[in-house]
């Protein structure tokens, strides 16, 4: 008995690390204080590196225990820390960066966020062979982080977030999602894809169409709230006197745009509030939105065929795919389903003679096997999301981003490069 208690008493240290984590997580999600995910990492720094002495690895010694070398010790803690990490980053909660604007103002270039993996469920790794916390690129050397030897099939656990009609892993429209960016054509596996953040303003089954750059969601305008801030390009004409590039950096926080055609006009990238504002200006002659027209077929937009004549602000009517549901197949629409046929759901696809074949038999139809969704940056204007590329698959969610933990504005000088007004809060 004592020898089983003693082998027992080697684990319960590590054990004990675990289960605290998981109810830490568990309360954290439950009072919906997400800004306290971050306080496990301090409380694991100090009082098991500094109180614990981890030593359930040390094999048994028939003599006299021998003391650790300091070399050891810290082999030891690095080792473990490495270890508890990458279970973190692959199961619950990974840190991200902001590196573009195309989520501004609601989420800016320099934000550091943590994401909830546990949200939509946590997928398990489809590359396990893979050097820890780094994605698909070795710092320093160079070269694949990971090795393709072993993959694994798509698989998700399941997740915090309640699965519904719509969504069978529980994401919610309007959720700022990060996901493995599906356009890329490198070849990487899934999970080693480039990283984007961008919200999902559709979910399987919904219809979505831009009118005039306003976003229509089954027939609805997309819901205003607070935290969403979209922007959108203008021109701003002066009555003859420029405008102060410092003042509508540090005032109205225009971070975008320069010269027109002219020294009296201004390009600029603004938010409704900012656009009101700058019309207060005596000085200010006009502001016009920029929008691509009506019918305009604009060759770089999704499904990049004439069939449809979309661009960026006038785009559909598109019904996003949905798990179990059959659509028609036409050599007119085949453009929009032909990535999800082949490169999604790993189909062959021809056409000869004007009919459409998968996998070799003449096909119709096409049942959908994965739920799909659409996602769209907040500065209209300057992302490149679904409009570009199409549809997200399921099995390229990564999770949901909680809060922001730190913000750094390059632009800015000394203390005022971090935006203290932006720490721990939750992302809307």
């Amino acid at each position: 008995m004592k020898k089983i208690k003693d082998k027992l008493g080697k684990f319960y240290k590590l054990a004990f690390f675990i289960v605290f984590i998981i109810i830490w997580t568990l309360f954290v999600y439950a009072i919906d204080g997400e800004w306290l995910y971050f306080i496990p990492l301090f409380v694991g720094d100090h009082l098991f590196w500094h109180t614990f002495n981890y030593t359930f690895w040390k094999k048994r010694e028939k003599k006299r225990k021998k003391k650790k070398s300091e070399l050891r010790s810290w082999f030891d803690a690095i080792l473990f820390a490495v270890i508890a990490a990458t279970i973190l980053r692959i199961f619950l909660i990974e840190a991200y960066t902001i590196p573009t604007s195309s989520m501004e103002k609601s989420l800016l270039i320099g934000d550091f966020l943590f994401v909830s993996k546990v949200s939509y469920g946590p997928r398990v790794p489809i590359t396990p062979l893979s050097f820890p916390l780094v994605h698909h690129t070795m710092p320093v050397l160079g070269g694949k982080s990971y090795s393709e030897s072993i993959k694994l099939p798509y698989h998700r656990m399941k997740g915090f977030n309640d699965a519904n009609e719509n969504s069978s892993i529980g994401v919610e429209r309007n959720d700022c999602v990060v996901f493995n960016w599906p356009a890329e054509t490198l070849g990487r596996p899934i999970d080693k894809k480039e990283n984007y953040i961008k919200r999902c303003v559709g979910l399987p089954g919904d219809e979505i169409e831009l009118i005039d750059g306003q976003l229509i969601v089954n027939g609805e305008p997309q819901e205003e709230f607070e935290g969403i801030k979209k922007q959108w390009h203008y021109a701003v004409k002066t009555k003859g006197s420029g405008l102060n590039p410092k003042i509508l950096y540090e005032k109205y926080d225009i971070t975008e745009g320069g010269y027109g055609k002219n020294q009296n006009e201004y390009m600029l990238t603004l938010t409704n509030k900012s656009r009101d504002a700058l019309f207060t200006f005596t000085n200010v002659k006009s502001i016009d939105k920029r929008l691509k027209k009506d019918g305009k077929f604009e060759e770089y937009i999704y499904p990049h065929s004439k069939n449809f004549a979309w661009n960026e602000d006038n785009y559909g009517s598109l019904v996003i795919p949905k798990a179990g549901e059959t659509i028609a197949l036409t050599t007119d629409n085949l453009a929009l389903y032909k990535d999800i046929i082949e490169r999604y759901e790993g189909n062959s696809l021809k056409v000869i003679g004007g009919e459409i074949f998968i996998n070799k038999e003449v096909a119709p139809s096409y049942t959908f096997k994965m739920n799909y969704y659409w996602l769209m940056g907040d500065n209209r204007h300057n992302s490149a999301d679904s409009r570009f590329w199409g549809f997200v698959p399921e099995d390229h969610i990564v999770g949901k981003a909680l809060f922001i933990w730190m913000s750094w504005d390059k632009n800015a000088k000394g203390l005022k490069k971090i935006r203290w007004n932006r720490l721990f809060n939750g992302v809307k």
